[in-house]
C-alpha cells in the first residue's frame, strides 16, 4: 500500500472517531472527502487530484448535506432547565446588587442567583425580573413591570 493510501486511510478512521466520540456531526463531511480521496489514491491519480476531491467532496459534503442533517437529526433537542427559564418573569427574594454581588430569585421551586444585565441597576425584594440570559448558574435579569 502507498504512503497516500495509508495516510488517507488515517484521516478516515481519525474523522470517524472524532465522529463518535463529539456525536455532533462535526467531522462525518471529512471522513467523506478523506475517502474519496482514498480510493482515488487506489485508482492511481496524483496527489493534487487527490487533495482536489477530498476538499470538494468535504465542502459538497458539508453545504448539501448539514442542513438536512441538522434538520432531522437534531430535531428532537430537548430544552435544558436553563434554556426554558429564559423569557420567563421571577419574583426576586433577595435584593439584585452586581456590585455587592447580592440577588435571589426562586423559578419553579428552585432558587437561583440573580444579577442585573446592566451595572449600576439594582432591584429590590419583591419585585419582577425577566430573564433575558443565563450565565453559568446565575439568571441574569432585567426589570419587568406588570401591565
Amino acid at each position: 500500500m502507498e504512503k497516500e493510501a495509508i495516510v488517507w486511510l488515517g484521516l478516515v478512521i481519525l474523522f470517524l472517531v472524532i465522529e463518535l466520540i463529539t456525536v455532533g456531526l462535526t467531522s462525518i463531511w471529512l471522513a467523506g472527502g478523506a475517502l474519496a480521496a482514498l480510493i482515488l489514491e487506489l485508482a492511481g491519480l496524483d496527489l493534487i487530484w487527490q487533495i482536489t476531491v477530498f476538499l470538494v467532496v468535504s465542502f459538497a459534503l458539508l453545504y448539501f448535506t448539514r442542513p438536512f442533517a441538522v434538520k432531522y437529526i437534531n430535531a428532537h433537542h430537548e430544552t435544558t432547565n436553563y434554556e426554558r427559564v429564559i423569557g420567563k418573569v421571577v419574583k426576586i427574594t433577595e435584593t439584585v446588587d452586581n456590585l455587592a454581588q447580592t440577588g435571589q430569585a426562586v423559578y419553579s421551586g428552585m432558587e437561583w442567583t440573580v444579577r442585573m444585565k446592566e451595572e449600576g441597576v439594582t432591584l429590590e425584594k419583591g419585585k419582577l425580573g425577566k430573564v433575558v440570559d443565563v450565565s453559568g448558574v446565575k439568571l441574569i435579569v432585567i426589570p419587568y413591570e406588570e401591565e
